[in-house]
């Protein structure tokens, strides 16, 4: 048996990578996997829970947190407040680049929302084309409830428009000059001041949990195949074993010392 190969500094960085790397697998990669999962499912559950139901007062949300009350199908009755409309820009619906548009809008009770009236195309491929306006009169619309994005750059204008890099309510409210509450409202299909409704997301769970799965798996043979190698190289004769000197045939030591005459001579 023997153990001085394991300090050889090749060994030692293989060691290290090959542990880093199973470390990683366990404590990073398959966590952010299960909890990618996890939020698919839960996404996945609140969906189906609202399409199997009317539409909520938008009251009974208001003062409860966006990420626990995300994808919730509510009713919003009020008036759009056109003047403190932007533009998100850098966006992509099923695979196509687009601009969304979202304009807060004054609930009866007084506090100020954003609304996300849905997508158009970029005109000539990068400019903001014209849209219909909002709804002036009073409205009762159907939106899904969102968390709100965490870009917070400023707001600028450009074609026109006052555009955004992120659906962020208070970036929104800052340069409107608006208090509006955070996250925002999606609206449905068919609803008052809407344009291209989004699509709502693909109800499966994606490959997440496979995933995490495969990052386990990955670990495991990192652990498993240095153990092995590790094992092969206790043994007598491991690949790592110092080179033992050839011994010399009778018939090299004879030519060895005919040589070594005839320089004598």
């Amino acid at each position: 048996m023997r153990f001085r190969f394991l300090l050889r500094p090749g060994w030692l960085a293989l060691t290290l990578a090959v542990w880093v790397f199973a470390g990683a697998c366990f404590t990073m990669l398959m966590p952010w996997q299960f909890g990618r999962n996890d939020e698919r499912v839960a996404q996945n559950t609140a969906l189906t829970k609202a399409m199997a139901t009317d539409p909520a007062p938008v009251g009974t949300v208001l003062d409860r947190s966006n990420a626990e009350v995300e994808w919730t199908k509510v009713s919003l009755t009020g008036r759009y407040l056109p003047e403190g409309e932007a533009v998100a820009r850098l966006r992509t619906v099923q695979g196509e680049a687009a601009f969304e548009v979202v304009t807060p809008f004054a609930l009866d009770s007084g506090q100020t929302v954003l609304v996300n009236r849905g997508y158009v195309r970029p005109a000539s491929g990068v400019s903001v084309p014209d849209f219909p306006v909002a709804p002036s009169e009073q409205v009762t619309a159907v939106a899904w409830v969102r968390a709100g994005e965490s870009d917070n750059r400023d707001a600028f204008t450009e074609d026109g428009r006052r555009q955004v890099y992120a659906i962020n309510s208070a970036v929104v409210g800052r340069a409107a000059g608006l208090d509006v509450r955070p996250g925002y409202f999606q609206l449905s299909e068919g609803q008052p001041g809407v344009l291209n409704a989004l699509p709502l997301p693909r109800m499966d769970s994606g490959p997440f949990f496979s995933y995490a799965l495969q990052w386990i798996a990955f670990g495991v043979m990192a652990l498993g195949g240095w153990a092995y190698f590790s094992w092969r190289e206790i043994q007598p004769g491991g690949a790592l074993a110092e080179p033992r000197p050839k011994r010399k045939s009778v018939a090299e030591m004879l030519a060895e010392d005919e040589a070594n005459d005839q320089l004598v001579r």
